[in-house]
């Protein structure tokens, strides 16, 4: 379709005057060109970074102006050599195949280094061997794909599975009848029933564990609960004339979940042992059952339904007991979705837990036997993003942790070393940028790719104390400056505490005139998942560049409410998905258009997709004040119609009036702005009836709006055509004026 756009673009440039306003035809077309223009112009970018086996040699590829390349990198001798030659490895794959070979399919992504030789690779359905000394091909065996596929949430019947065998393989476990069931591998005769009180409505799962020792069998007695049924409808089919009805398993806010009890059955005492109801009571999850080592106990997960109490629970499978090993809580919610990292040690005897109990996510040492916290791991104004890897005999953590370097962006992800005790911690990264580590197996070395969205990207080489061992790339940007291209601003403001940082980013077009007043859009994602405004080197950050060409500011901001920052920055969100820190990105608009005049306030716009469908609409319904044109794609417009984990996360259960209270649909009426709904019909991520029933709330309240459905399309943005309705909405409705008659045939 962007062909057609393009060829009609190119005829209404010749017809147009060049002297209009901003959003001509000129900036569509400048918009249009864009992407094709600054893509593959930052050269020396090193991707696809991994290491072998043994953490010996680690190798990349690389965008050159003349083509790709791939490196090889030896830590030991400080050298980088080839990997391979390109070409030597595609002739050899069209001689073996018959068939003309794309390099665009060669990607060290579906690459492995065998030791230091050969070089294992996935092509056309096989796996080959490229032994990169001789040059020579070898077909390995065929790839199979055993992925289940189907929709992400899909529920499977736990209650049906295959026969599992013992650790020694002499004998399986199964269900029948929805009882347990044992016998001798080959012997049906030897069947032996183990339980006796399973039923179809609270069945033993078939999703049996074995003991290491081969004594006992884990597994959970369910009491299931229907699931809801979403149903979407598929007007244009492909393949037939008439429409088709999909369905999806899709749990919502409110709903009834099935109920699960982990037991284990000990053979050689021959009996059940149960966990104690009382302590995993009302869950919304019971997840990773796992069997001590030496076969004395389970442990398991139990996350509470409102996310307030998140516990590792053991289940002793001598006697029978049970009981919390930790048991973490919190007056608003957990973040066991973004935040949850445990890692157990000789079997339990320690465990290494991540918690926002003071404020900042942090690690803290168990005693795995008691429960009782040993030490308190990490500390400080600042968050634990990601554990790299534990040592357990150095007693050392690598991890990554952002807002420890004072004076720079909170978000910059930086990594560090640590002892068990909390003792000699050492920062591995320092250089005032955003970090990326690719670490060897052990975390000996690790390559280091740092940036900012205004500072094209370096690598180097770093040991385990952070040393450089040398320079790998540093990247080359002139050809992208030479298309006029220029950096976003980075630009901090108060939050409406008045004390806080709040972090965003500023693009202009890149035909920019300080002279001129451009109207403001923001961009807006903001999920309490994660924060959002890109920290590394991108020229064209979610297509935010092609839209301000049209001549728009363009913006992007965490605001309160998002994540990887202080868990009080983030409770802001609780039970208030509303605010959507509307009132710290208005701030932070404001100071910036007294430093920069040519931003006009008086025409802001706002769009997003998904939780920023949902927030781009608040915007105009909570603050047309402010807001005055928005548009939104595939929105949750209101938290009970979306999917049930991510709404009860952050907005709580039981179902309460704040549900209502952030409900754009409740708020319909209170629309003043411009507003365009855009959704696929085949959205199973977003129940697309939020969107329908958002506009059914419109029309009741006799609201003018836009509504674009996409057929056969599911959860986006809007594709191409999307995007182009976005654009003329706003150049319509904040520039005033009227988009090119895109109908009219150039002849």
């Amino acid at each position: 379709m962007y062909n057609k756009y393009f060829q009609l673009l190119v005829f209404l440039v010749g017809t147009a005057s060049a002297s209009m306003a901003q959003g001509t035809v000129d900036d569509y077309k400048r918009a249009q060109e864009l992407r094709g223009k600054i893509s593959n112009k930052v050269y020396h970018v090193p991707t696809q970074i991994q290491w072998n086996e043994s953490g010996t040699l680690a190798w990349y590829e690389k965008n050159t102006a003349s083509g790709k390349n791939y490196v090889l990198v030896d830590p030991v001798a400080k050298t980088k050599s080839p990997l391979f030659e390109l070409k030597a490895l595609t002739d050899a794959l069209q001689a073996a195949t018959g068939k003309p070979v794309d390099e665009r399919a060669i990607s060290t992504e579906r690459m492995k280094l065998v030791d230091k030789n050969p070089l294992e690779l996935v092509y056309d359905g096989y796996t080959w061997a490229w032994d990169r000394t001789a040059e020579k091909l070898q077909k390995k065996e065929e790839v199979k794909n055993d992925r289940r596929g189907g929709y992400w949430g899909q529920r499977f019947d736990d209650s049906k599975a295959e026969p599992i065998e013992s650790p020694d393989k002499s004998q399986v476990a199964y269900i029948k009848n929805s009882n347990i069931y044992v016998a001798k591998k080959g012997d049906p005769k030897s069947e032996r029933q183990l339980t006796f009180d399973g039923s179809t409505g609270e069945y033993y799962a078939a999703h049996l564990h074995w003991s290491p020792d081969g004594k006992k069998i884990a597994t959970s007695k369910v009491r299931k609960a229907e699931v809801r049924i979403l149903t979407l409808l598929e007007s244009s089919p492909l393949d037939q004339l008439q429409p088709k009805l999909q369905t999806r398993d899709y749990p919502k806010p409110g709903d009834a979940l099935s109920q699960y009890c982990p037991v284990v059955y000990n053979l050689e005492k021959n009996s059940l042992f149960q966990t104690d109801k009382a302590l995993i009571d009302n869950q919304f999850s019971v997840s990773r059952i796992d069997w001590r080592d030496d076969s004395r106990a389970i442990t398991f997960e139990f996350n509470k339904r409102g996310h307030q109490q998140y516990a590792v629970v053991e289940l002793d499978a001598v006697v029978g007991a049970s009981k919390y090993l930790i048991n973490e809580t919190n007056k608003t919610f957990i973040d066991y979705s973004g935040k949850r990292y445990r890692f157990d040690i000789q079997d339990g005897k320690e465990i290494i837990w991540a918690s926002e109990r003071d404020g900042w996510n942090h690690l803290y040492l168990y005693d795995g036997q008691t429960g009782a916290v040993k030490k308190q791991i990490t500390k400080g104004e600042w968050v634990v993003r990601r554990v790299v890897s534990v040592d357990t005999t150095a007693r050392e953590i690598v991890f990554e942790a952002s807002g420890k370097n004072k004076g720079q962006d909170p978000y910059f992800t930086h990594y560090y070393r640590i002892d068990f005790d909390g003792k000699n911690m050492k920062e591995l990264t320092n250089e005032n940028a955003n970090h990326t580590g690719y670490f060897s197996p052990g975390s000996a070395y690790f390559v280091d790719v740092f940036s900012r969205i205004d500072q094209a990207p370096q690598a180097v080489l770093r040991d385990q104390s952070g040393k450089v061992l040398m320079p790998l790339e540093q990247a080359d940007e002139q050809a992208l400056l030479a298309t006029g291209w220029k950096a976003p601003e980075v630009f901090t403001s108060k939050a409406r505490d008045g004390k806080t940082d709040i972090w965003g980013i500023i693009i202009r077009p890149t035909n920019f005139d300080p002279q001129k007043k451009y109207p403001v859009i923001e961009y807006i994602y903001a999920g309490p998942h994660s924060s959002f405004v890109p920290k590394t080197f991108i020229p064209n950050p979610s297509g935010m560049q092609e839209l301000a060409e049209l001549g728009f500011i363009v913006v992007q901001i965490d605001g309160m409410g998002t994540s990887n920052r202080s868990k009080a920055f983030q409770d802001v969100c609780w039970k208030n998905l509303k605010d959507a820190g509307f009132p710290d990105r208005i701030l932070w608009m404001k100071d910036a258009a007294k430093k920069y005049p040519s931003m006009d306030l008086e025409h802001v716009g706002i769009y997003g997709t998904s939780a920023g469908g949902q927030s781009s609409t608040a915007a105009v319904l909570f603050h047309p004040e402010f807001y005055k044109v928005a548009v939104s794609s595939c929105g949750c417009h209101d938290n009970r119609m979306d999917k049930i984990w991510w709404n009860e996360q952050w907005m709580g259960w039981p179902i309460g009036p704040e549900y209502a209270a952030s409900s754009n649909i409740e708020h319909a009426s209170n629309l003043e702005g411009k507003l365009m709904l855009i959704v696929g019909e085949l959205d199973d991520n977003v129940d697309p009836s939020s969107t329908y029933q958002l506009t059914n709330a419109l029309i009741k309240a006799n609201k003018d709006h836009e509504l674009i459905l996409v057929p056969g399309m599911g959860h986006s943005s809007g594709g191409d055509y999307g995007e182009k309705k976005r654009r003329d909405f706003f150049v319509k409705h904040l520039l005033g004026t009227n988009p090119p008659a895109w109908n009219n045939n150039a002849k």
